[in-house]
């Protein structure tokens, strides 16, 4: 991440670096092409999008994201009729919809045999920022829901990897190596971002899927979630009482709140957002689902120890071994586990960089330019 928040090129194509030298942390099937999942979470690249000759309004006037469609021509067409209708019952308007260019002969036998159409959407006709972003939420939720209940696509041949106005997610049932030559958008120099999430997956709880692969909408997860039963269990129990400002007359429609098909970070990514979407801060939202060990804990404030206190009474933590980094497009930040079972290690350096990762030195930096470690 740039810390000033400058955009570029050199952000994108550092993180790729990062993610390729983590290869090892990663699972690939036998035949070393197929990959249990590998991605990357960016600031939406408006010059990029302008250059590819789509006229998106100005930044933070239009959503867009990739979506995971079926190859089948009758089951595509029928779900973007859902889409559309979707984005329309919030009157709003399907722009743009955009081939995304991959190299799909670079997947394995496993990937490929599941690789979906991936489009891109470009959703416009709202000029305020967070309003677009809770309408585009209640849009996805609700396309995904309906998609869900009817027979049009198998459980992982349709899949919203992003819709928003911030940060776009571009991911696949891929190894650590082939995210950059699957998606050439991400080798273009036009491509610029001022921070970028990078993960390869290890499956643990759940199979390799295209829509398992991380980051997520908001984070990426390096561990487990040992609560997660309980945790997917007590927020659906909490629906029945939950209500919204922000969400008036349209509650029903962004519930249930966890994915239950999802993994771990999958479900735990959807509370964030849900926490995020109804007027919390994402790093609010994070500290109050992965708090410190505040109860016995001499050595924080008293006012931590209340805010800890306060915020327990409404959300039991979500806990395991996990090192999580999370982002919105706007902030970014890093959680360890309440154990500190996973460890992360970050670099500030003197050009107004932070890399941090769960392990050191994913990225060549000369010893005199970091400040900070």
């Amino acid at each position: 991440v740039n810390i000033h928040g400058g955009k570029s090129h050199d952000i994108v194509e550092s993180a790729l670096k990062v993610l390729e030298n983590m290869r090892h942390r990663g699972a690939e099937g036998a035949d070393n092409k197929t990959g249990d999942g590998a991605g990357i979470l960016l600031q939406i690249p408006h010059e990029f999008i302008l250059l590819q000759g789509i006229p998106v309004p100005e930044k933070g006037k239009y959503g867009t994201g990739l979506v995971f469609l079926p190859k089948d021509e009758a089951q595509r067409s029928a779900i973007l009729s859902i889409m559309i209708e979707e984005i329309e019952k919030e009157g709003l308007t399907l722009m743009h919809l955009r081939k995304v260019p991959v190299n799909s002969d670079i997947l394995g036998k496993d990937a490929l045999a599941t690789e979906p159409d991936i489009k891109q959407i470009f959703v416009t006709g709202c000029d305020n920022q967070q309003e677009l972003e809770l309408k585009l939420y209640v849009i996805r939720k609700r396309i995904e829901n309906k998609v869900a209940a009817s027979d049009l696509a198998a459980k992982n041949d349709f899949y919203v990897a992003s819709l928003s106005t911030r940060n776009i997610v571009y991911k696949g049932m891929l190894e650590s190596m082939q995210l950059r030559h699957y998606f050439p958008d991400l080798t273009n120099n036009y491509f610029t971002s001022g921070l970028a999430l990078v993960h390869s997956r290890f499956s643990t709880n759940t199979f390799p899927t295209w829509s398992l692969a991380q980051p997520f909408r908001l984070l990426a997860h390096n561990g487990e979630i040992n609560t997660i039963q309980g945790n997917a269990d007590k927020m659906l129990a909490r629906e029945e009482n939950m209500s919204s400002p922000y969400f008036e007359g349209k509650f029903s429609k962004i519930l249930p709140v966890a994915e239950r098909d999802g993994s771990d970070s999958a479900m735990l990514d959807n509370a964030l957002e849900f926490l995020m979407m109804n007027g919390m801060d994402l790093p609010l939202a994070v500290m109050v689902t992965i708090p410190e060990p505040w109860a016995n804990n001499d050595t924080i404030s008293q006012e931590k120890r209340d805010f800890y206190q306060y915020y327990a009474t409404m959300m039991e933590p979500w806990d395991g071994p996990a090192s999580i980094l999370f982002s919105d497009g706007d902030v970014m930040g890093a959680v360890l586990d309440r154990n500190g079972l996973r460890p992360s290690r970050y670099y500030v350096t003197s050009d107004g960089c932070m890399i941090l990762s769960s392990e050191v030195g994913v990225l060549p930096v000369p010893e005199e330019k970091i400040i900070l470690k």
